[in-house]
Order: C-alpha cells, then sequence, then structure tokens
C-alpha cells in the first residue's frame, strides 16, 4: 500500500474515491473501527464511501492501495454495493468519536477529541494508535493545547458518552452541499442528529431541511424551541414550508405562523390551502418577476444571484405591477438564453414569449409533467382565473412529488 503509515482520519472526510482505471466512484465519509475484546486499540477495518444517488458502501481496508491527501485510490473496480450498515462491534470513527469529551491519563486532565489517527503495522493491519485531544482550560477567553495522545492513555472513548460536541464535526460537514449533509444527518443517532441541526444557522438548517424526508424534517423542528422553528421555516422556500407544516398538528402549525413574520407567513398559508398533487400544492410563490419595462441588463443581474436554483434562474416571469404574487396580469416569459443574445439595453417587453399557456392551480401533476416534457420546459406559470401570476411550477418540483413518497429517506435503499 503507497500511503504514509499514520494518516489521520478526519483529513479523509470528503477525499474522492478513485477505481484502479482513475474513475470516482465515490467520496469518503468515514471509517470502520471493530472493537477488540482484549486491550489492544480497536481495528480499522475500512472506509465509508458514498456513492451518487446518496449509497453509502463499505470499501475493504484491503482493497485500498494508496491514501494521500488528495484521494483514495482501490486495488479494484469491483464493488460491494450493499447498502452499509454498522455491526454491534463496530464504530464509526467521525460519527462516534469526533467530540467526545475525553480524560487524559495519567493527570485526568479534561479534553475534547478533535481527530484519531490510524497507523498500519508491519503485518499489514490498520489500528486506532493515536488520538489528537484539545485539552479543556474552563477558561472561556482561552484554547487549550492541542495533545497527541495514545490511544490507550485517553478514557472515555469507548461506550455511551456523557456529552458529545458538536464544534469539530460541524466544521468538517461545513462544505458540504445540503443534500450531502442531509445524508450524513440521516446516518446519526436521532439525539445526535437534532444537537448538529440546532447547531447549523438558520439558513443552513433550512437548506438542509429542504433534502430531508418529511419524517426528519418533522422531528428536527419539533426539538428545536418554537420561536427558532419559526424562524427557520421563514428561511425555507415557501412550498418547502408548507409541505413541512402539512405534517404538524393544526394547533402546532398556528402556533408557529403567528410567530413567522406576515410576510414571510402569509405565502405559506395560501400555498397550503391548495389541494394535494395539484400545481397549486407544488409550485414556488417566488419565482423571478420583472415588468415589461426592465431591462435585459437588469434581467441577466437578477437571475446571476448566488441564491437563485438553477431551475428559477432559467428564465424570468414578466407581469404587470405589481411584483409580489398575485401579481398583476401575466404577461410571457423570457427565457435566459434569449436574454443572453439581446441587447443589454433591450427592454423584456419587446422579447417576451407570450405562447406558452400557463398552469391553473388545480392542474393536475400528470398533466403538468407532460406539458413540460411537450414542450421541453423547465418551469411553468401558475395563473388564477384573473390571469394574475401566483407562482410557478419547476422540473424540481415535478421530480419531488414524482418520485416515491420515500426517496429522499436512506432506511428506504434498497440492498444492491
Amino acid at each position: 500500500m503507497t500511503t504514509p503509515t499514520r494518516v489521520y482520519i478526519a483529513r479523509l472526510a470528503g477525499l474522492p474515491v478513485f477505481d484502479p482505471n482513475g474513475d470516482q466512484v465515490g467520496r469518503v465519509r468515514d471509517a470502520v473501527t471493530r472493537l477488540r475484546t482484549t486491550n489492544r486499540p480497536p481495528q480499522i477495518v475500512g472506509l465509508v464511501a458514498e456513492m451518487p444517488m446518496r449509497r453509502r458502501i463499505f470499501l475493504p481496508i484491503n482493497r485500498i492501495t494508496s491514501i494521500d491527501a488528495d484521494s483514495v485510490v482501490l486495488g479494484t473496480g469491483t464493488l460491494n454495493l450493499r447498502r452499509f450498515e454498522k455491526r454491534p462491534n463496530e464504530l464509526l470513527v467521525l460519527e462516534d468519536l469526533l467530540d467526545r469529551r475525553v480524560t487524559i491519563e495519567p493527570d485526568d486532565r479534561p479534553g475534547i477529541v478533535v481527530d484519531v489517527a490510524m497507523e498500519c503495522n508491519r503485518s499489514g493491519e490498520w489500528s486506532l494508535v493515536k488520538v489528537a485531544v484539545r485539552e479543556q482550560t474552563g477558561r472561556l477567553t482561552r484554547r487549550g493545547h492541542l495533545r497527541q495522545i495514545d490511544w490507550d492513555r485517553t478514557r472515555g472513548l469507548i461506550g455511551v458518552p456523557d456529552t458529545q460536541g458538536t464544534a469539530n464535526l460541524l466544521a468538517l460537514l461545513e462544505g458540504m452541499r445540503p443534500a450531502d449533509l442531509a445524508n450524513a444527518l440521516q446516518e446519526m443517532p436521532d439525539s445526535r442528529r437534532n444537537e448538529v441541526a440546532a447547531a447549523l444557522d438558520d439558513e443552513r438548517l433550512a437548506d438542509v431541511l429542504e433534502e430531508l424526508p418529511e419524517h426528519d424534517q418533522v422531528e428536527i423542528i419539533a426539538a428545536l424551541d418554537r420561536e427558532r422553528a419559526a424562524d427557520v421555516l421563514e428561511e425555507m422556500d415557501p412550498d418547502d414550508a408548507a409541505d413541512l407544516l402539512a405534517e404538524l398538528p393544526h394547533a402546532e402549525q398556528e402556533v408557529l405562523f403567528e410567530l413567522m413574520e406576515p410576510e414571510e407567513a402569509d405565502p405559506v398559508r395560501q400555498l397550503m390551502k391548495y389541494q394535494k398533487g395539484t400545481a397549486g400544492s407544488v409550485m414556488t410563490s417566488e419565482p423571478v418577476i420583472l415588468t415589461p419595462d426592465a431591462t435585459v441588463a437588469e434581467a441577466l443581474a437578477r437571475i446571476r444571484e448566488a441564491q437563485l436554483p438553477p431551475a428559477i434562474a432559467a428564465q424570468i416571469f414578466v407581469t404587470r405591477a405589481p411584483m409580489a404574487t398575485p401579481t398583476g396580469r401575466f404577461l410571457g416569459i423570457v427565457h435566459f438564453q434569449r436574454l443572453l443574445r439581446e441587447a443589454p439595453s433591450q427592454i423584456l417587453g419587446g422579447v417576451l414569449d407570450s405562447g406558452i399557456d400557463p398552469l391553473q392551480p388545480d392542474t393536475p401533476l400528470p398533466e403538468i409533467t407532460r406539458r413540460m416534457a411537450t414542450y421541453d420546459l423547465v418551469a411553468l406559470p401558475v395563473v388564477d382565473t384573473a390571469n394574475r401570476l401566483v407562482g410557478a411550477v419547476t422540473v424540481d418540483d415535478v421530480l419531488d412529488h414524482s418520485l416515491p413518497p420515500d426517496w429522499r429517506d436512506r432506511s428506504g435503499d434498497a440492498d444492491a
């Protein structure tokens, strides 16, 4: 194996995993260690890698030919695609050990685990030998020393921890996309998941909740105090917030609505009035809307905003004032490709496409799907009886409501 003899496992998180042909098969998410009946340090038996379609699989350590700062390389292209499940005598190093509060022998100093090192012996066996621990000083203004401690000098690593913090784990998860972070949360015990979720800021937690199954969304929201829950709901897209609130008892819905700002609560209330499985129930009430006298330059600046999802940013909906839904009279759509072909000073009223028939709020989902497929569209306008724009259905909305209800649920993965 072409690799250092000692590897700190937190540094592996997120590294790409390649097969012998150089094709990426996934990314490292954790390391699996097996506890021993003797006093010897736990043995590393493999890595957990996340593949496309959110499947986590086990990579035996003896199938890995190299580990470096940039990648992990396998010695075989044959993989067992069975979804990884932890066995009773195993631990996931990052999930179970990171942030544990431990005691350093022989002076019984308290500390927090920030990383764990595995080391390879002459026979090719990997074991956990060193623990990177930051001492706790008891003073808020001073960080403790970072020490490398032998595994057998660190008490509190094995067994149920009294407390397990989140700071280092959050730092490890910081660079993940919301969907990947949602996957990581689903792999954690409920108490750990709720603790990590509560430590995220409102906007980040809102993004992650939108990627979780509804039952996990409800459990996380229920674990927050109500004012914090209302703040997070305000940060969510109105259609996702409406779906989440629909899973809560009516009395709880009303409490949260009262705590939300009226301008954030009103669009969510409106979406919850539409019948399930219709355009009104799946649409977003916040597409990109401009008036016909806006210029191409203004439109391009608007769709360049980083927080806009690609399906929303793919087109401008042109209406008469006001521009907040329900708008003035709906006039048409300008697709971003058309914007790129026009002069920046051109006004939208001169380049809009008025030939796309808008949806009604009660248009059923199968009809929406057929229209999008027929005309190769990524979004369709939704108008009321007065021809006012009330929202837009995107291809993301259609996919989200066309897939099986448990498609986000990792526990629903079928074994390969």
